[in-house]
């Protein structure tokens, strides 16, 4: 899942504040039942605080802070952003400062649906927010905030399969989309789907069902390969040239993409070795790339695509600082998305790459120097501050740097899922 970090004094760097801790902005995605991204709750950290919870005053500078330097636009693309809220926030009209057409609020669990709260959120709807109920159990006192609700979101975790139908027949009658949080498993999700949610929120899109003992089609490898020529040091046309044409559709792709780039309107390409003189090695590099990428997660939620460029301009950008080379990061981060875009578990996949053997075991889950910033990216991503700390610590890492790095990385995805469409 994607993760910004923003400082409030320095928008171009983080800062440690009074705990003593970095700022982290972490977006987790939730998806329809498309599996395309439907809008991301935004995990805001101050200090030691994993949510937007806690010191009301505090909760809400930070979470400003980060929508004004940032925009919310940027943080979620512009899709819908979901934010946690105290009663403190929507009761005083902290929230208010936020871009309603683009703001869910979720109002946390256990809140009291006091007549001073239900007459802000009446207010907050008529301004053109929308509002989510959090980890939602039933209660009587609670059916005027049901009544105001675009979202009720459901723990998967914490609620019983006869607690949810409960749910379900109590809120039959309600305009509501239905949220499956914490599903992290494909048996989850058709759980969820069974049940009626349309909108889901965790891992399952990255945990698919695994095909274990099926050999790696034969064409996966060689995009594999060619992605390792890719990232190293002067492109060797003639074995590359030769890879790219095993596959018409990878080669429709990476003409297609260079064409539509930034080429003059005169000069089209019909051959990768035209593609590669038209448009220089550098950008060629990031096409070709893009267009492997995409191949292989074709058929998966485009979320898996987003993580996979993320996570790769991430352990690239990063590698100096943690004395790594940054061409076989690249290749660790995107590819330790591989289970997800193919169906085969880890564990078949390493040993049959093209890799060294440090970033291969690293890869498999190796707890090695390797793995650095890869783990940190993990842990980034589901927004446990303390394990990212500490990776940083561990390692002598500058903090300021990871957390430029990862801003950066984010918006390079964007723009690379942008070419890759």
């Amino acid at each position: 899942m994607a993760t910004l970090v923003l400082s409030t004094e320095n928008p171009k760097a983080a800062f440690p504040d009074s705990a003593g801790g970095l700022r982290y902005v972490a977006r987790q995605p939730i998806l329809d039942l498309r599996g395309r991204v439907h809008g991301y709750e935004l995990l805001f950290r101050s200090g030691p605080v994993t949510y937007f919870r806690g010191d009301g005053e505090m909760a809400t500078r930070t979470m400003i802070d980060n929508a004004v330097i940032f925009g919310l636009e940027r943080l979620t693309g512009g899709l819908p952003a979901f934010i946690n809220c105290t009663r403190k926030t929507l009761t005083e009209g902290y929230v208010n400062i936020l871009p309603p057409s683009m703001t869910v609020l979720e109002i946390e669990a256990g809140v009291e649906a006091t007549p001073n709260l239900i007459a802000a959120c009446r207010n907050l709807k008529i301004a053109g927010f929308r509002l989510a109920l959090d980890d939602f159990s039933w209660t009587p006192d609670i059916e005027p905030l049901v009544r105001m609700a675009d979202y009720i979101k459901v723990d998967f975790t914490q609620l019983a399969r006869v607690g949810r139908l409960y749910l379900r027949d109590k809120l039959c009658d309600a305009p509501v989309a239905m949220v499956a949080q914490k599903v992290e498993t494909q048996e989850d999700y058709q759980q969820a789907r069974e049940e009626g949610f349309s909108l889901f929120q965790g891992y399952y899109f990255c945990r698919p069902t695994l095909q274990a003992h099926h050999k790696i089609p034969a064409n996966r490898i060689f995009q594999i390969e060619i992605l390792e020529l890719l990232q190293g040091g002067a492109l060797d046309m003639t074995r590359l040239s030769g890879l790219v044409k095993r596959d018409p559709s990878l080669t429709y792709r990476i003409l297609r993409l260079v064409n539509a780039s930034a080429v003059s309107a005169h000069q089209q390409v019909r051959s990768i070795e035209e593609a590669m003189i038209a448009v220089g090695e550098e950008a060629f590099r990031r096409i070709a790339t893009n267009a492997i990428t995409s191949e292989l997660s074709d058929e998966q939620p485009s979320e898996v695509l987003r993580m996979s460029y993320i996570r790769g301009r991430f352990c690239e950008l990063a590698a100096a600082g943690a004395a790594l080379n940054p061409t076989e990061q690249y290749l660790l981060g995107m590819l330790s998305m591989l289970p997800a875009m193919m169906g085969l578990p880890m564990e078949e996949l390493a040993p049959a790459l093209p890799l060294r053997e440090e970033i291969a075991r690293a890869l498999g889950g190796e707890d090695n120097p390797e793995r650095k910033c890869l783990d940190w990216i993990e842990f980034h991503e589901r927004g446990d501050w303390a394990a990212c700390d500490r990776i940083i610590q561990k390692n002598l890492l500058n903090a300021e740097e990871i957390v430029r790095c990862y801003e950066e990385a984010v918006v390079w995805s964007e723009a690379a899922l942008k070419s890759a469409a």
